[in-house]
């Protein structure tokens, strides 16, 4: 097999320039984790960077795989002695190297605003194609437990959760940027597993990265080390502690999206309740974790033991003291990490949801309460929250906020963030051809106005429904 090596820091500047990467060959981390598969057309400098955190510092390219990397003109860049030159293909040499999938010419317009809303665009169309076959194996799932009163196809759900990981090393929770539907709670259950899972599994990613550089950091400093190691033609760092392994994500990932797997055979009526719930009502509702998910599990033969804790435990305290959790008697010290990171992005999707007694809130106040609940609770608790709140943003995308003049803005992305001004300062939804260009609000060059307003109160997703443009109105 041919393979090259390209830096990572080299390809991260041409895919900022509007240039593309597609490895040929899949890379993995020194852990065994998933980083890249070798067909994914990488577009995204996030994408690059994900991996580079990982400790790869060189990325293998395997041309005869239709490996290769192209400019922003779409020509082919050759990998020599000398690094990367522009090679202009004929369209017939274009074709063979990319084997039917041609690079087009991906010229974005001036500045880098507008590449990353043509990288979101574009993350955007893939993640709504894996969020409706995530959904749908959520929809065959309960089918079958309702059916069968238990039983369902779990292997399934192991291969769907291990396709969903795959995408998500691509991107971190890239469904994030998939408008979030607030209008009606009908397919709650559906989206809910596919969230948690999305939003557990970026969280866990992040812990992970974080917690292991810290270990290997002070084992280095410890013994000298230091060095980088290559395996598998891979160049990576000199780390050899993980505190999750490749089969334990998976795992812990399949629990996210089986941890409310219990509520398939609470009544409807009770579920989707309007009014306050009686108390055995309320009970029958907490049983879906410690009770009925357990019972699920053990029908299915399924002994997986982190599986287990997580669809039983994840409503369970993260700290001692803390009220209104259940089962009860449950030494907060003594459940699992994986458990508490799915007890926080259950927390955050429920609460940024529409149900059916409740509007959705809007995503920064729930950042915000959750942090400020759980900060200072528990060392090692706060590993987790502070993963939690990288991965989520302090400004979530598809969240709404106000800028110091007035406007009302929209979260395109977290990372900046990138808000997009739908409103003047008097409340008034602009025209298309009125609305000013997106705004990153990390540029140092955006006058004072345009900066968020962190003193106004923060509405609702329903309170600024009618003013959004409507592109970015949920569909109903």
């Amino acid at each position: 097999m041919v393979q090259t090596k390209v830096s990572i820091d080299n390809l991260i500047s041409i895919v900022a320039q509007g240039g593309k990467v597609k490895t040929g060959i899949d890379v993995y981390n020194a852990k065994g984790v998933l980083l890249l598969e070798k067909d994914v057309l990488v577009n995204s400098v996030k994408v690059l960077e994900i991996i580079k955190e990982q400790g790869v510092r060189n990325l293998p390219l395997n041309p005869e795989n239709y490996g290769g990397v192209w400019d922003s003109d779409g020509n082919y860049l050759k990998i020599d002695e000398d690094g990367l030159k522009a090679q202009k293909n004929s369209a017939a040499k274009q074709d063979k190297q990319t084997k039917g999938n041609r690079v087009r010419s991906t010229l974005a317009p001036s500045g880098d605003i507008e590449k990353r809303l043509k990288v979101i665009e574009e993350i955007k169309i893939v993640a709504a194609e894996k969020y409706e076959l995530a959904k749908q194996c959520v929809k065959k799932t309960i089918d079958e437990i309702k059916k069968s009163r238990g039983e369902f196809d779990y292997g399934g759900v192991e291969n769907q959760v291990a396709e969903l990981v795959a995408f998500l090393n691509t991107a971190e929770n890239p469904f994030s940027y998939l408008t979030k539907e607030i209008l009606n709670y009908d397919n709650f259950l559906y989206s809910h597993a596919v969230n948690v899972c999305a939003i557990g599994t970026a969280i866990l990613n992040r812990f992970n990265i974080n917690f292991s550089n810290m270990v290997n950091k002070h084992l280095d400093i410890s013994i000298g080390a230091g060095d980088e190691v290559s395996t598998s033609g891979n160049s990576i760092s000199s780390g050899s502690y993980s505190y999750y392994l490749k089969d334990d994500i998976l795992d812990i990932s399949t629990g996210f999206f089986l941890h409310d797997i219990g509520k398939t055979l609470i009544p409807d009526s009770v579920l989707n309740k309007k009014s306050k719930l009686t108390e055995m009502e309320f009970g029958m509702i907490k049983k879906h974790s410690y009770g009925l998910g357990i019972q699920i599990l053990e029908k299915n033969r399924l002994k997986n033991r982190i599986v287990k804790n997580i669809v039983g435990l994840h409503h369970a305290n993260l700290y001692e003291g803390e009220k209104q959790c259940y089962p009860e008697n449950i030494i907060a010290n003594e459940i699992p990490l994986s458990v508490k990171i799915c007890k926080l992005a259950d927390m955050y999707d429920a609460m940024t949801s529409k149900t059916s007694y409740r509007e959705a809130f809007n995503p920064i106040n729930v950042v915000t309460d959750i942090f400020r609940k759980y900060a200072k609770k528990d060392k090692m608790l706060q590993f987790v929250l502070h993963a939690f709140v990288k991965s989520i943003g302090i400004y979530p995308t598809g969240s709404v906020i106000y800028l110091k003049s007035g406007q009302l803005a929209y979260v395109l992305e977290s990372n900046g963030p990138l808000v997009l001004p739908f409103t003047d300062s008097r409340g008034k939804t602009l025209s298309a051809t009125a609305s000013p260009p997106p705004i990153d609000l990390s540029s140092d060059n955006i006058p004072d106005e345009l900066k968020a307003d962190s003193l106004r109160s923060i509405k609702t997703p329903l309170e600024v429904y009618e003013f959004l443009p409507e592109w970015l109105k949920p569909k109903v």
